[in-house]
Parts: C-alpha cells; sequence; structure tokens
C-alpha cells in the first residue's frame, strides 16, 4: 500500500501517548486459511496468509507486553476477542487506524459502532491503494457511524480527558 509508510510516525506518536497513560493499544492482523476464508476466497482468490509480507505487521512498534488479534475477516471484532478485551479494560470509545481504510479499518468502525463504542476513525492514520477508497470511507463513516479526526487531535481528546 503505497500510503502507508506516510501514517507510520503519526501512528507510534500516538501508541506512544496510549502507552504512557497505559491505555490499551490493539493491534490485528490480517491472515487466512482456506478453512477460515469464507467469502474473502471467493471475492479474492489470494489469501493473505502468514508467509505472505502483506500479513506482517511492520516492526516500528513496539509490541511487548501488547496485544496482537489475529483475524480471518475485514472485521476486528469478528471471532477474536477484541470485544471481551475492551469490556474488561472498561473501554468505551475506540480509535480505528491502520490499513486498508476502506475495507479492514472501515469493516471494524461500523462494528465497534452497532456494539456501542464511541468510534473516532483516524483521517490521517490509515491508508489504502486509492484516494477514491480512502474518501468514499471517509464520507460514509462520518455520515452516521464515527468521528474523523487527525491523529495529532486525538492526542488533544485524550489529554482532556485524562485531566478532567
Amino acid at each position: 500500500i503505497p500510503s502507508a509508510p506516510a501514517i507510520v510516525p503519526r501512528l507510534k506518536a500516538l501508541a506512544q501517548s496510549y502507552y504512557s497513560h497505559n491505555l490499551p493499544v490493539i493491534f490485528t492482523q490480517h491472515l487466512n486459511t482456506l478453512q477460515d476464508a469464507g467469502s474473502m476466497a471467493s471475492w479474492w482468490k489470494d489469501l493473505i496468509r502468514i508467509d505472505n509480507p502483506q500479513s506482517a505487521i511492520i516492526p516500528d512498534f513496539d509490541f511487548s507486553s501488547r496485544y496482537v488479534l489475529r483475524k480471518s475477516q475485514y472485521d476486528a471484532f469478528y471471532q477474536t476477542p477484541l470485544e471481551n478485551i475492551l469490556h474488561k479494560k472498561g473501554v468505551s470509545q475506540v480509535v480505528v487506524s491502520g490499513v486498508m481504510t476502506h475495507l479492514c479499518c472501515e469493516t471494524t468502525a461500523r462494528s465497534a459502532f452497532v456494539r456501542g463504542y464511541e468510534v473516532f476513525f483516524i483521517v490521517d492514520g490509515t491508508a489504502t491503494y486509492n484516494e477514491e477508497h480512502h474518501l468514499a470511507a471517509l464520507l460514509n463513516l462520518s455520515h452516521g457511524f464515527a468521528t474523523p479526526i487527525l491523529a495529532a487531535e486525538i492526542q488533544n481528546v485524550l489529554l482532556e480527558q485524562l485531566e478532567n
């Protein structure tokens, strides 16, 4: 994803803010097998397998004692412990970032919304293959599912909430 490297510095800074305030940061890794791919197999043909470089989480982030959830569908809540983790941590707000804006990120944001979470979607912290898909996802989500926000703004919101 050509635009993905541009989001890394912002996401690293945001993750560091969360780490320093002992807030959960949860990474997801999309992987498929023929057994769990479901419709993905017929839609995409080429599945994202563990040995595929597209499945790798970039090493720029500190993963020690962090959550890394493997998922087989666009939705990070589908057949993962994500909702249980958020519930145990008392989380009511979810910040979505990563790749791909219009597939995994958008689906996860919608899923979080229907589960009752307040969703923030990082405009400059998500990336996909083309600007049209990115902008379409932002437009759709902002109409009824998530608050579009810049990475720097979410850091300010975080600090405000921690001070109150």
